[in-house]
């Protein structure tokens, strides 16, 4: 579509402007275009350039410094903007300027500066300030980039300046960030250094940006004690009665972000707060009420519901969205207040609101619905009569696979089944679906209500929907067996594969035909979230959220990564793939991780390594490791090159013990070799001779838990009596660590 439009004669303005327009709407979105489609993009924009209408050449330019960095071979434009600069169009030499100084690359410096000496003393201002602007660089940053990598340095100029004092704010600015990600490095969760009381000093600057940078430095240090907020605290407490809705704005919005960890940090704020409740900025309003729900007390909920109640109208659906997490975030903190909060919730519902502002309440009362069993009813309740007038076919498949999966195990579960059996006679195909494996769930865990649940499947299956005639026909199939096992093995727990890895198994298999049926066994497993990854979902400060992709998972990544090496097709599925664990200092001159895969038989040790040292280039990098135990070492996959600050990686093959499975603990000496040539630190080029080297690395252990994974298991009694009498044993147990069964489980989650 590009290169039809752009090469159009002769060249329709509107349309390219309107195409250009969308173009920069995605990258400032957050969209990510890929390498190929970006150049060809920027390839036809080019044509664009033998138009002479002014807006679109100007908004070619912002194109330009937008795609700078996403395209390649961007110096294609060089002579188009070295004319637009040279020109006798004022107007276009300007953003011209700065357009060129965006792409520029060392080679061809020397090329432009003539012409942008001659721009810095011409007589037109917006000439000469956007090659000020595009040329001079801030003093302090640069020192910055030319220090970063020694730690040493960059401590002694920080300690320079925080001395002697600057003029500018900015630099202040700046020299505040530099100070705060030294003190990130450096210390060990304490703050008792002068570049802390440096920081701290600039909450009493004059200029207010250096004030707030300061208070905001302090904030997101982590680890940092309430009496370490406390100055910080009190700074942003004085801004949230500034006449400056800027200032307002980001004094809530900072102290929201320090009510997530430090609460009562906060609560000296909540009078002041409660009177941004009333401010005319919304945005304003919207932190203010949000924080309160984190720092308020019990007592106060209500009273802060009935302000809520007040303004929730006024508001986007943007901003609901950040007052139902910040309400779903109060509901894990006091869960007897969940009877109010669910009343609350269900009358947002019932309000009109967009499919995100729906699917945050929708969330909010299924977590609330998971965790308390007392709320488990009502929750549901306000769920089926949701899904009666629901237009969002996500919303209304994910709460059926709720009521299957929680309205089974309630006492009275007949109650929802009209409101199931009704999606099946009203919606489209993929809530049918859905229904119908709801009411298979309903069928398996009561055997009372088997036949009722029966006779509505046989009427679901002549259905016109392929995929709902195949699960109707399935379910049947498995229920009329009236066994328990084949009930909790095929209906109430899901698979515990990884759809990806099976999609992708089921792919290769018929790629490649086989006489052989498909084994599930060649699937990796799907991995339990870890408790990271399950609290990154919620950001309440994310006031646009971006539209959701599926995202691989870790492991995920791990196997598609492993499964291109040819050597390790052979073996079979990944199992479990490690965290990195750190081999070097952060601050040596090569910084190594491992990473351990393990697969059925054997061991994958996967080495990060990076190359720090600006005037060598290492070569034929491997990871040489001894074994303490039964282990063999089959076989190494060298790294070809390692520039400076480019991460590459090897791999070092090993066999598990054949004779003794259950050695399964062993420890690793490591080792780094390599080939060193030395380079131009400045051109990069290598010298054609080098010589063989190595580098001594902290061991790495392989322990049991490196062969143990979490499965999921959302129906824990159906998978329980799947596993059979045979396995159960009984003893009695004398508890020496704690004095009760509820200490006894913490204890072994936390040692898990």
């Amino acid at each position: 579509v590009l290169t039809r439009l752009f090469n159009e004669t002769p060249i329709n303005p509107r349309k390219c402007l309107h195409i250009l327009t969308k173009v920069l709407y995605l990258i400032n979105r957050g969209e990510h275009l890929g390498t190929a489609e970006a150049t060809g993009a920027f390839f036809a924009m080019t044509k664009l350039f033998q138009s002479n209408d002014p807006t679109l050449r100007r908004m070619c330019y912002l194109t330009i410094k937008e795609m700078a960095t996403i395209a390649e071979d961007v110096i294609i434009v060089t002579s188009s903007l070295t004319k637009d600069m040279t020109g006798k169009e004022d107007p276009y030499r300007g953003p011209a300027i700065r357009a060129l100084c965006k792409i520029t690359d060392t080679m061809m410096l020397q090329g432009i500066e003539r012409y942008m000496k001659q721009a810095i003393v011409d007589k037109v201002p917006s000439v000469s300030s956007s090659a000020l602007v595009s040329s001079l660089y801030h003093a302090l940053g640069l020192l910055f980039h030319i220090r970063k990598n020694d730690p040493n340095a960059v401590s002694k100029m920080v300690a320079k300046f925080t001395h002697h004092g600057m003029k500018s704010p900015f630099a202040y600015c700046l020299l505040i960030r530099i100070a705060s990600q030294l003190l990130q490095d450096e210390q060990g969760g304490r703050y008792e250094s002068p570049l802390f009381d440096f920081i701290e000093r600039c909450l009493r600057n004059k200029h207010e940006m250096v004030v707030y940078e300061a208070a905001s430095a302090i904030v997101h240090l982590p680890n940092c004690t309430t009496k370490e907020l406390a100055p910080a605290v009190s700074v942003l407490q004085l801004f949230c009665s500034s006449p400056k809705a800027a200032l307002r704005y980001a004094a809530v919005r900072t102290l929201n972000k320090v009510s997530m960890k430090h609460p009562s940090a906060v609560t000296a704020c909540n009078l002041d707060l409660e009177n941004l409740i009333t401010d005319s900025n919304r945005s304003i309003a919207t932190l203010a009420i949000t924080t309160l729900l984190k720092t308020g007390s019990e007592g106060s909920i209500d009273r802060l519901m009935k302000q809520i109640s007040s303004f929730m109208s006024e508001i986007s659906d943007e901003f609901k969205v950040v007052v139902v997490q910040a309400i779903s975030a109060l509901c894990q903190k006091y869960p007897r207040k969940h009877p109010v909060m669910m009343n609350f919730l269900s009358s947002m519902l019932r309000d009109e609101g967009g499919f995100e502002y729906k699917r945050a309440i929708v969330d909010c009362i299924i977590s609330i619905v998971e965790e308390s069993t007392d709320s488990k009813e009502p929750g549901l309740a306000h769920l089926c009569e949701f899904i009666e007038d629901c237009e969002h076919t996500v919303l209304a498949t994910r709460i059926l696979h709720l009521l299957g999966r929680e309205g089974s195990r309630t006492p009275n579960p007949a109650k929802y089944i009209r409101f199931i059996y009704n999606r099946v006679i009203l919606e489209n195909e993929a809530v049918r679906a859905a229904a119908v494996s709801a009411l298979a769930k309903f069928g398996a865990q009561n055997e009372e209500l088997l036949p009722s649940i029966l006779v509505l499947l046989q009427r679901c299956i002549m259905d016109e929907d392929d995929e709902v005639r195949d699960r109707v026909t399935f379910y049947l199939h498995i229920l009329q067996q009236r066994q328990k096992v084949l009930n909790a093995a095929y209906i109430l727990n899901a698979l515990s594969v990884s759809i990806p890895g099976l999609e992708r198994s089921l792919h290769q298999y018929t790629m490649e035909p086989s006489e052989k049926p498909f084994d599930m066994k060649s699937v990796p497993l799907a991995t339990a979230l870890l408790p990271e990854q399950k609290t990154m979902g919620t950001n309440p400060l994310a006031m646009t959220k971006q539209p959701e992709k599926v995202v691989a998972s870790r492991q995920e990544i791990f196997q598609e990564q492993l499964a291109a090496i040819p050597e390790l097709q052979a073996f079979g599925p990944l199992f479990k793939s490690s965290a990195a664990a750190q081999l070097t200092e952060s601050e040596t001159e090569y910084v190594v991780r491992c990473v351990r895969h393990t697969f059925r038989q054997h061991l994958v040790f996967q080495f990060d390594c990076t190359n720090t040292l600006n005037d060598q280039i290492l070569e034929r990098v491997l990871v040489q490791m001894e074994p303490s135990e039964a282990y063999e070492v089959i076989s190494y996959q060298p790294a070809a090159s390692l520039s400076y600050n480019q991460p590459g990686v090897t791999y070092t093959l090993v066999a598990l013990p054949e004779n003794d499975p259950s050695s399964v603990s062993c420890t690793f000496s490591c080792t780094m070799k390599f080939v060193v040539k030395d380079c131009d630190p400045n051109t990069g080029i290598a010298d054609d001779d080098g010589y063989n080297d190595e580098y001594v690395l902290e061991d790495v252990e392989v322990t049991l838990a490196d062969h143990m994974q979490k499965v999921v298991k959302p129906n824990f009694s159906a998978a329980w009596e799947e596993v059979g009498d045979e396995f159960e044993r009984e003893d009695t147990f004398a508890l020496t660590t704690t004095k009760t069964i509820d200490g006894e489980l913490v204890f072994i989650s936390v040692a898990s």
